[in-house]
């Protein structure tokens, strides 16, 4: 497998406007310079984290549009969340949009029942795990890092990548910090977390920590706090050799989920 670029946009976000927050990060995606595989965008990137249902877009809708012209324009996969409606259901709906406009969908497992998500959104009950240049990755979306069963990397469903989309707030970073090394450990696994920046429509702080972690739990990249853009390269020969050299995996409790994979 080919090294693998992915790049980390944290950003604030226009609340309840798609329009505005599309034309924004069409400029942030002009600041990608260098070459890339994928671009990550918070959780509902297009609105912020809302309950508000009149903000949800239908499949055809033109931020699914403008995603499939801004993947093709930059040459890579762009992926994040939208509040979607769908045949009178609403989901938090993270988008995995390849260059060519084929795109794959993973409808958000765990729903935040602290911000009462769970009575407004449809939950997802199969997980996406797709491949590109040879590697597994597997996005989902912010509240599901505290499941680890469900994130979970096993033969059934092995990867490479975890990708987690967030809009997690500043009251509870000390278990974004703490999870997200987690879950790159235990899984011997890349992980991205992507978080936005800034307060939302509900008052609420959000401040960054975005991050790219490699299998032992290293930070790769640089910035932690404010707006920024940033670039990593994820290495496939160091990720085998860690793995071969510690084959836990081997090890590992077999298990199957009740409604879901």
């Amino acid at each position: 497998m080919d090294d693998l670029r992915i790049t980390l946009i944290q950003t604030s976000l226009h609340w309840e406007n798609p329009a505005a927050n599309r034309q924004m990060f069409s400029k942030h995606f002009d600041s990608v310079k260098e070459e890339t595989d994928i671009i990550v965008l918070p959780e509902m990137f297009s609105t912020g984290f809302t309950m508000n249902t009149s903000a949800a877009e239908p499949m055809n809708g033109e931020t699914v549009e403008w995603l499939k012209q801004e993947a093709q324009r930059k040459k890579c996969v762009i992926t994040g969340s939208l509040l979607i409606e769908e045949t009178g259901e609403y989901f938090n709906r993270l988008f995995w949009m390849k260059p060519d406009g084929i795109f794959l969908t993973y409808d958000k497992r765990h729903l935040f029942r602290l911000s009462g998500e769970e009575k407004v959104f449809t939950p997802g009950n199969k997980k996406l795990i797709t491949e590109l240049k040879g590697w597994k990755i597997c996005p989902m979306v912010c509240y599901d890092l505290r499941f680890p069963v469900w994130s979970r990397r096993t033969p059934e469903s092995d990867y490479d990548v975890l990708i987690y989309a967030a809009n997690w707030p500043r009251k509870r970073i000390a278990a974004w910090n703490l999870l997200l090394p987690a879950r790159a450990v235990e899984n011997q696994s890349y992980v991205i977390g992507v978080n936005r920046w800034g307060k939302d429509g509900t008052n609420a702080e959000h401040p960054g920590y975005s991050v790219a972690l490699d299998f032992a739990g290293k930070k790769l990249n640089n910035k932690e706090s404010g707006e920024f853009i940033e670039t990593i390269s994820l290495s496939a020969s160091t990720l085998q050799q860690f793995r071969n050299q510690f084959p836990f995996h081997l090890d590992a409790d077999r298990f199957k989920l009740e409604n879901g994979e």
